[in-house]
């Protein structure tokens, strides 16, 4: 899942990958929104929320939001960075590095956060988690080629839109140079919006009766995934 990528690379391992690591994704996600109101890797909400709060004049709020983006974007940067200079050396196993790295942080920003009180600690958690989001889904999204993306689910919404197109023209009986359906794509993205939603439902849930003990969780659950390919 970890390991294989390009012409070695199988829909299973995809599906497993968009399976494990957009539940946790999704978990996360909804983890910060109920701390503080704010959706960790929700990119598209929080440009559109910089706009309406700086032209509202709620500057605090306009913030916030940019940082969440900006911090995103520094986690994207720090995996893909890391999987380059680990992809020299250590080969295919370098993405498994990206997710070994999410759980590391995951620890930290957990132990960081949870001697703070209320409000901070919601604001710190949500900050926190936009940079490990983000890290993850370059990860995911170089292994696999950007068939999966695990922290947001616009795209995979608009790629089942596409296909399902596809399967209602499919009946085409001429020669048809257009890209065909492609059914393994379409369960992949199904997968991965039912994965992110499930992991969504039960991270507010986790993060209700154990609170910040979900960071440390969800790092056991990427240490798992993470260290058989870093035996390899």
């Amino acid at each position: 899942m970890l390991v294989h990528e390009g012409e070695t690379r199988t829909p299973e391992a995809d599906r497993a990958l968009a399976l494990s690591l957009a539940a946790v994704a999704g978990a996360l996600n909804t983890a910060g929104f109920y701390a503080v109101g704010l959706f960790a890797s929700n990119m598209t909400g929080n440009v559109s929320a910089i706009s309406d709060r700086a032209g509202t004049g709620d500057l605090a709020l306009a913030v916030q939001a940019c940082l969440l983006v900006i911090l995103f974007v520094l986690g994207a940067a720090s995996a893909t960075l890391l999987i380059r200079r680990r992809r020299r050396t250590a080969g295919p196993s370098a993405y498994a590095y990206g997710v070994c790295a999410e759980a590391i942080l995951l620890v930290a920003l957990g132990l960081l956060v949870l001697p703070l009180h209320e409000p901070v600690r919601s604001h710190a958690l949500v900050l926190g988690l936009s940079f490990v989001l983000g890290l993850q889904n370059a990860a995911v999204t170089k292994i696999s080629e950007a068939r999966v993306r695990t922290t947001h689910v616009t795209g995979m919404i608009t790629d089942i839109g596409i296909e399902l197109a596809r399967w209602l023209d499919r009946g085409a009986s001429v020669p048809d140079p257009l890209k065909p359906h492609d059914p393994e794509r379409l369960r992949l993205h199904l997968l991965t919006v039912a994965a992110f939603l499930v992991g969504g439902a039960v991270g507010v849930v986790a993060y209700r009766l154990i609170g910040v003990a979900l960071l440390f969780a969800a790092a056991g659950i990427l240490a798992c995934l993470a260290l058989p390919a870093l035996r390899r």
